[in-house]
């Protein structure tokens, strides 16, 4: 990125859509559109060739989809991506694989705004690769693998990003998580719990019960029921039951010294 310009590129296969982010960049200063592509192989393509600051990726794309093109890009080189689709069931993934915003269709001009702000934001950051990774682990080779920070979730229009160490418990009702946040705030996502916990860092996550994750910060009191099973309180004084199985999980590791 130069000092006052970003170095954009759109990737869309409905031409309407990629037609309206278009005309929206144009309208922005400091954008400079380096080029559109209609599929993820012409994505890479126009990537590998102009080497863009962002690039505005839709997600559902036939052949190679979004997802697709994030993990093809050699970290090194890659670019921040920004996801841009009427869907969101892939929205974890996406930011496991550091997309700096989620942006939902037809993209409001505003909600544009922030995603620049944001990946010239990352841009600037020091010791850290464009695609948002360590420039350490820029080879693929760091010691540790990365988790999602981030989980973007749906209210009403909008797509809220909910900070990961900002959540209390993670609870499961058939297909929808229901998630609870330290300021008290509830949130519901479309997702399985078995998918996300492993996009979750274990040392900050523990399984409660089958449906039930919980944030170990926020624990503060373990009490004894009946059959050794056990009642945990989070900080927000919810209590949760843990399953007889969790019991002695959380027994060999939370309550052990």
């Amino acid at each position: 990125m130069s000092a006052d310009r970003l170095r954009v590129a759109v990737v869309d296969d409905e031409r309407p859509a990629q037609q309206f982010l278009v005309d929206l960049l144009k309208a922005r200063t400091g954008v400079e559109i380096v080029g559109t592509a209609a599929s993820g192989d012409g994505a890479i393509v126009l990537i590998e060739a102009t080497r863009p600051d962002l690039v505005l990726l839709d997600l559902k794309m036939p052949g190679l989809g979004g997802l697709e093109v994030i993990r093809h890009l050699p970290p090194a080189t890659a670019p921040t991506v920004a996801i841009v689709t009427a869907f969101e069931e892939s929205a974890v993934e996406a930011f496991a694989l550091d997309a700096v915003d989620y942006l939902l269709k037809p993209v409001d001009p505003d909600r544009l705004d922030q995603t620049l702000a944001r990946a010239r934001a990352r841009l600037l950051r020091p010791g850290v690769t464009a695609s948002g990774r360590p420039a350490s682990d820029a080879t693929g080779m760091g010691r540790s693998r990365r988790y999602v920070e981030r989980i973007p979730v749906r209210h009403r229009s909008e797509i809220f990003l909910v900070p990961v160490r900002h959540l209390t418990a993670i609870v499961a009702d058939g297909e929808l998580l229901h998630l609870t946040t330290l300021a008290g705030d509830k949130f519901t996502l479309n997702y399985r719990l078995h998918r996300l916990e492993r996009q979750l860092d274990p040392r900050r996550f523990i399984r409660l019960a089958r449906g039930t994750l919980v944030n170990l910060e926020t624990v503060v009191k373990v009490g004894a029921m009946p059959g050794g099973t056990y009642t945990v309180t989070l900080s927000t004084g919810q209590q949760l039951a843990v399953s007889r199985i969790h019991s002695r999980i959380l027994r060999d590791t939370l309550l052990r010294l």
